[in-house]
């Protein structure tokens, strides 16, 4: 084999090890359906995956940067990478208990996950607007089927729906914005583009295309004023999709954002920081507000995940090309505070109640299904408390560290009414997180809707949600070790 084919084949090992394990249960499903089998399947191959993450971090396995001109696997595309593979086994887990009691077809779901998460790691090494656009459709239509699985429960089935039509309208607004800017550059590279703005050789026609892209990229992250999917969606979808969306999701679009408007230095230009500015105000109070009114935890986290997209692009804002580092670890940490918030609402709900009721029965995502949660499950309220408390950003949690540095970074870039919106949100967010804490510790319900079984602990979901608190408070108390890796994410 040619030692250049062999370099680059090295470069993408972690993608490439994805795309053949969906591959092999693809196989396995046509031959035989086995629940078990798919599952484990999906979860060895995604821990392979992440160890040659691993081992290209480390410097074990040789790096080709360049990928044709297509994609860049630098350290900033390696470290998202690796969070996106670590929520997608998370992910993976608590698919295995939510779904096991169900009496249908469930084992293309897998197959969907894995699909949609090879689009994700794609996505961050994109440095062709055709990689941008084929990566994100990759990641996005297997979202489609994810989000309507349970289609019995007419929610699903909007929430499938409802993602379909917005997320259509998105990408083509987005590939029309593209066909603008390569109508008025001529290329598709990013550090063209770049090259292109510095000399300036572009028209009012790219401002037009950057625009549309911006807009298309806002809604993709659900920041406002392109967030009325998000809360229907979240409430629709089953909990551990819904997971997977504001984990795996999420990150991967920051991460291709970022690469995309960093790389071509679109940030430099006055258009691109007045829409900015706008999104992250309007990111802020909505999310804020909006989640004060809700009783349904799936809804108020939706709404939540507006305001913390609205706080990952203050650094954006103020520090430019220093916030790639920054912004990776906020995401980081807001998938795993994401994925535990939303495991334990999984943990709740239909997949550990008794034989033969399954997901379409319902979830545990209303309010009330909380109340004295604390007098029978004390570890699984000690779990929640945790994540909470992290996404309001409270002292001793990973969330607080990953506020404070949007914090300084906004003073550091001289935007201080951004490091007021950060105090002001934060304060708001407080209010409705502490709304489910206390609900939690209140005199228990005599009549129980929903509850998680009595040896959670020790299923594959609750051994997985419990990990993640683990790392939460020790990235809280000894954040060290997530700024290290973190500041490696930089591009090259």
């Amino acid at each position: 084999m040619n030692p250049m084919i062999f370099e680059s084949i090295l470069s993408i090992l972690p993608a490439v090890i994805v795309a053949l394990t969906a591959l092999i249960v693809m196989i396995t499903i046509a031959i035989k359906r086995s629940h078990f089998w798919v599952a484990t399947l999906s979860v060895v191959g995604l821990n392979m995956a992440l160890l040659a993450v691993i081992a290209q971090a480390l410097g074990l396995v040789p790096v080709s940067v360049a990928f044709g001109e297509l994609f860049v696997f630098d350290g900033f595309a390696i470290f998202n990478m690796g969070v996106i593979l670590i929520a997608a086994l998370a992910c993976c887990t608590l698919v295995y208990g939510y779904f096991e009691t169900l009496q249908d077809h469930k084992d293309e779901l897998y197959l969907l996950m894995l699909i949609s998460t090879l689009g994700a790691m794609l996505m961050t090494g994109a440095e062709h607007l055709a990689a941008f656009f084929m990566s994100l459709e990759l990641l996005s239509v297997p979202m489609y089927g994810m989000l309507a699985y349970t289609f019995l429960r007419s929610r699903s089935l909007e929430s499938g729906l409802k993602y379909l039509i917005m997320s259509a309208t998105a990408s083509a607004t987005l590939l029309m914005g593209m066909a603008l800017i390569f109508a008025d550059a001529g290329t598709l590279l990013f550090k063209d583009l770049a090259r292109n703005l510095l000399i300036g050789n572009l028209s009012s026609l790219s401002v037009v295309g950057v625009v549309m892209m911006l807009a298309a990229v806002a809604f993709k992250l659900s920041a406002a004023p392109f967030h009325s999917w998000v809360s229907d969606v979240y409430e629709g979808a089953p909990a551990p999709i819904a997971a997977f969306l504001a984990s795996v999701s999420k990150v991967a679009m920051m991460a291709l954002a970022l690469r995309f408007f960093v790389g071509s230095m679109f940030t430099t230009m006055p258009a691109f920081e007045a829409i900015l500015i706008v999104v992250i105000v309007l990111s802020i109070l909505m999310g804020n507000l909006l989640a004060i009114r809700q009783n349904n935890i799936k809804r108020m986290l939706a709404y939540s995940s507006i305001a913390h997209i609205g706080y990952a692009l203050i650094a954006l804002l103020s520090i430019g090309a220093g916030s790639l580092p920054l912004v990776s670890m906020y995401m980081a940490v807001y998938a795993l505070t994401s994925i535990g918030a939303f495991g334990v609402i999984t943990l709740m709900s239909s997949p550990y109640r008794e034989r033969g009721r399954t997901s379409i029965s319902g979830e545990a995502d209303d309010l009330r299904f909380y109340q004295g949660l604390f007098w029978r499950r004390p570890v699984l309220t000690a779990v929640l408390t945790v994540m909470l408390l992290s996404l309001a950003g409270i002292p001793l949690t990973a969330g607080f560290i990953t506020k404070f540095t949007m914090f300084f970074a906004a003073v550091q870039g001289m935007r201080f009414w951004a490091a007021g919106m950060i105090i002001l949100g934060s304060a708001i967010g407080l209010y409705y997180y502490l709304r489910i804490l206390v609900n939690l510790y209140q005199k228990p319900k005599v009549n129980l809707e929903f509850d998680a079984h009595q040896h959670w602990g020790v299923k594959a979901g609750g051994v997985m949600v419990m990990i993640i608190t683990a790392l939460i408070v020790v990235f809280g108390v000894l954040p060290e070790a997530m700024m290290q890796m973190a500041a490696r994410a930089v591009m090259l």
